[in-house]
């Protein structure tokens, strides 16, 4: 049995789990939150979530986590059979992570957790997220997935990073960049939203936050 660890408001736990959702493998929830705590970093050493236990040991980093996943469960494939198009799905994820995420999580402080950014972390941000989704929008396909015509990894990692850097954006400059620059996004992670293993992620999201923000659940 495999066990994900990490808690429900991290977005990159949040893709993983949706990847072992749609594969339809079985697996356990551990909530634990970044620590770096000598115990945690035995488990994932940089400290954060998500890590994900499996009968071999441990592994960390989503994306690790998400091969891992697909080389000992290839069926249902959550990347093409074509090794160029298998390519074009990891070049999605990773320029979704390191050109649209990244930036944007330096503005996620005082876009959800009340805490300050500074105008010129503004304006740095907000000139690489325009860089990044008029990028993004030569890559992106949406027929009607992000990479083609099938779910793939590529939509795990898009619908849990990209309403996080739409909803960070309309708070801090008042405009979704999303939105704005890739209007196909809205119809395409709606229908996302559909699917029955995102429902369980939205839902579980949901219910996670609102105790996060309650505090009554805190590292």
């Amino acid at each position: 049995m495999l066990t994900l660890c990490g808690f429900s408001v991290s977005n990159y736990y949040n893709k993983v789990k949706l990847a072992l959702l749609e594969k339809g493998i079985p697996f356990q929830e551990e909530k634990i939150f970044p620590s770096q705590d000598e115990a945690m970093k035995k488990d994932s050493p940089m400290g954060k979530v998500p890590f994900l236990r499996t009968p071999s040991g441990v592994l960390s980093e989503s994306q690790v986590i998400a091969e891992y996943i697909e080389d000992i469960h290839p069926e249902p494939p959550l990347y093409p059979a074509n090794a160029f198009q298998r390519a074009k799905c990891r070049e999605l994820i990773e320029h979704i992570e390191l050109h649209l995420e990244l930036p944007a999580r330096r503005l996620y402080p005082a876009a959800f957790f009340a805490g300050q950014v500074s105008e010129e972390t503004k304006n740095e941000v907000e000139k690489r997220l325009f860089k990044g989704m008029n990028s993004l929008a030569q890559l992106a396909r949406f027929e009607p997935f992000i990479a083609g015509g099938e779910f793939s990894h590529a939509d795990c990692a898009a619908f849990v990073h990209l309403p996080l850097v739409s909803q960070a954006t309309k708070r801090i400059y008042g405009r979704d960049l999303v939105e704005e620059l890739l209007p196909a996004t809205g119809p395409y992670l709606k229908r996302i939203a559909e699917r029955e293993a995102a429902r369980r992620v939205s839902a579980d999201r949901k219910l996670a936050m609102d105790e996060y923000t309650a505090g009554k659940a805190r590292p």
